[in-house]
């Protein structure tokens, strides 16, 4: 079975997560991905945080799969011979360095398009452009300038970060999707073209709600906050909420069975309109479905602490396993808040591809993450991340169609590094 991507060659200039993420799900999906690394040293993150002594990290194993490696000093001539050789080969060039960097070694966009007018230049920066569009970004600060940790945390309390990598990550799935929108263009125009995520406009892409709760405070308070029922005033931007629901259905962290000793042992639990009668019984509360002050969305809003204490009660006497499935009988949304070792441990997702164990040849087996996305056409089957340099001659000869005799002599220039064994 042929895959979505096949045949599209992907030249690979990223590094650290964003882009190897963007990179990685292209590779997923059947596109061609080669990896360009400096010799001897490689993406960085094969040394970062290491969990096995000179083995590469989880951190890079873990973004890199189903890709090929070149080792590629394109400060040198002869390796920038072979760099303009790949950009006419490939479909797709793919960078996160600092703002400028592909100008100054000497492959403007003007220039690229001079090589292969069909390739697309693909580029995730930290900012757009702006006052601050030169400045570097990392993870956290995408975070706290796209809007996500002014929102996030508990109310008149420190702004909080996330542990979702929407920063890095969230940035890379943006990327991969503009990326195949300019291939689809490219079929009908035949011409390659520019495209750039700042990993702010992807944070605040994902804070779409709070914009929206930014501009209903004109109107008035934000009912459905806890603020609102506290007699609280809001102030001027969107507040910090804690676990409040971002929809109009309120919703909030519960103590489950056990929370004194598991730090996860905890829900989380909906009161969706549809099923309030249900979550009235369900706490023996059943006084409060006709009874006016509790009746209606609009008439819990004030009570929603009493609400929720009401039902913590009930939590509390059943493990978060135990709450799902009787709340599900009764169609009442709840989540249990789960571990990553829980999640490690899913059968489900083991069957389904979102969780794999992959075989290394150096630090043996570990477990990553699959792809989200399952196409019923096009499979994902993880492979391993390369080595550093693994592909160096497999790429120069089968991809750029050196000869045996070039091969040497561009090694002969320390262009590509030492050949493997």
């Amino acid at each position: 079975m042929s895959k979505a991507l096949e045949g599209i060659k992907i030249l690979d200039f990223t590094h650290v997560q964003s882009g190897p993420t963007c990179t990685q799900l292209l590779a997923w999906f059947g596109a061609d991905v080669i990896k360009v690394e400096r010799p001897g040293i490689g993406d960085a993150t094969r040394g970062q945080l290491r969990d096995i002594p000179d083995v590469d990290s989880l951190y890079f194993t873990m973004l890199n799969h189903n890709k090929r490696s070149i080792e590629l000093n394109t400060k040198d001539e002869t390796g920038k011979e072979v760099l303009i050789r790949l950009i006419k080969t490939c479909d797709v060039l793919v960078e996160n360095f600092a703002p400028g960097a592909l100008d100054r070694m000497g492959f403007s966009w003007e220039k690229i398009k001079e090589i292969n007018s069909r390739l697309i230049l693909a580029s995730i920066k930290g900012f757009g452009p702006g006052p601050y569009e030169d400045c570097k970004v990392y993870e956290n600060i995408a975070q706290c300038a796209g809007g996500s940790a002014s929102t996030t945390g508990m109310l008149e309390e420190v702004p909080l970060v996330t542990g979702a990598q929407i920063g890095d990550s969230g940035t890379g799935l943006h990327l991969a999707f503009g990326i195949v929108t300019a291939l689809y263009h490219r079929v009908q125009s035949g011409k390659g073209q520019k495209v750039s995520v700042a990993m702010q406009d992807g944070v605040l892409n994902l804070c779409r709600v709070k914009l929206r709760d930014q501009q209903r405070l004109a109107a008035g308070p934000l009912e459905e906050y806890s603020q609102y029922g506290e007699g609280i005033p809001f102030g001027e931007a969107t507040p910090r909420a804690g676990n409040d629901s971002g929809g109009g259905q309120p919703g909030r962290i519960l103590k489950c069975l056990g929370w004194e000793k598991d730090p996860n042992a905890y829900t989380y639990f909906i009161t969706q309109a549809a099923v309030w009668k249900n979550i009235c019984d369900l706490i023996d509360r059943s006084e409060w479905k006709d009874d006016p002050e509790y009746a209606t969305p609009k008439s819990r809003l004030p009570r929603l602490n009493e609400v929720f204490d009401a039902i913590e009660k009930w939590t509390m006497t059943k493990t978060k396993f135990e709450v799902m499935d009787i709340c599900n009988q009764y169609g009442i949304p709840v989540g249990p808040i789960l571990s990553l070792k829980e999640l490690s441990e899913e059968s489900s997702l083991r069957a389904t591809g979102t969780v794999v164990e992959v075989k290394h040849p150096e630090r043996g087996k570990y477990l990553s993450v699959g792809s989200p996305v399952k196409l019923s056409n096009s499979p994902v089957e993880v492979t391993r991340s390369p080595l550093l340099g693994e592909h160096t001659h497999e790429i120069l000869h089968d991809v750029l169609s050196y000869s045996d005799k070039e091969i040497l002599k561009i090694r002969d220039s320390g262009a590509v590094g030492e050949e493997k064994k």
